[in-house]
């Protein structure tokens, strides 16, 4: 005689229930792909779209990198002359005003030298001129790590994480970074400029929200608030009230801080170029 199929709620069908759900529950997790180690870095180049840029995105990874020795460079793509809401102020008179805050800035986190490449702010593209530009300063600087923006626009958030600006940038320091830099066939009167041809070994996007590398920036947080405070032009502008930076920055990097059980952090969004 055939055996029935136990019934809906019989004590066998749910035996077989429960052996099913806790054999499926016993077994393991695919783990998530590993990424490298983090490269040994010995140069760091900061690449970002604005003076002020640096700061707010790396900041306290910065300060901390410098007092471990690191040699740390910022190539900064525009002259600033648009950072500023007052129309009296002449462009050359603001670009003036941002560099000198920019090196003061930079000065306090440990920074070995400020670049400025002078394109207009507001006006980048992420074109040849501009990657040609990029790849000379990493061929002659040759770091270890480039850090620099998101060449992807992020929606969900604030409009002013994805000022044009800072796309731009990112996607020209990507292409500097692979294929430019390393080709040297890429932009071949570098090579007549003694610049030989530089593999950069890993690209941090900075402000990435999830981020799949922190760093405890705790002892370093007063040193990026300083910094922050040389920007003086950016947190003055006639007719606003003045931004609370201070308050903003420590409460991120807080929230930032709990995904790896610290008190403050800075995250990225790590990527080996091999």
């Amino acid at each position: 005689m055939e055996a029935r199929p136990a019934a809906r709620g019989s004590p066998l069908g749910s035996d077989k229930v429960a052996k099913k759900k806790k054999k499926e529950a016993t077994k393991e997790a695919p783990a998530p792909p590993q990424q490298p180690e983090p490269a040994k870095l010995e140069r760091v180049l900061v690449i970002s779209a604005h003076p002020d840029d640096p700061e707010f995105g790396f900041g306290g990874t910065v300060a901390k990198l410098a007092s471990e020795g690191v040699e740390v460079t910022y190539v900064i793509c525009t002259d600033g002359s648009q950072g500023g809401e007052d129309p009296t102020v002449s462009d050359a008179e603001l670009t003036e005003t941002r560099y000198r805050e920019q090196r003061a800035a930079a000065a306090v986190l440990g920074v070995k030298d400020v670049v400025f490449l002078g394109f207009k702010d507001g006006h980048l593209e992420p074109n040849l001129e501009l990657r040609m530009a990029l790849s000379r300063e990493i061929r002659r600087l040759k770091p270890d790590a480039v850090f620099t923006h998101n060449p992807l626009r992020v929606l969900g958030i604030g409009i002013g994480a994805s000022h044009p600006d800072h796309l731009a940038v990112g996607q020209a320091a990507f292409a500097a970074v692979y294929p430019d830099a390393r080709n040297p066939r890429a932009f071949r009167e570098l090579l007549s400029e003694g610049l030989e041809a530089h593999k950069v070994k890993e690209i941090w996007i900075g402000g990435w929200l999830d981020g799949d590398h922190f760093i405890d920036v705790t002892p370093f947080v007063e040193n990026k608030i300083e910094a922050l405070k040389k920007h003086l032009s950016q947190f003055t502008k006639p007719g606003q009230e003045t931004f609370g930076f201070e308050k903003f920055i420590r409460e991120r990097m807080q929230e930032t801080g709990k995904k790896i059980g610290v008190e403050y952090a800075e995250g990225f969004k790590r990527i080996p170029t091999a």
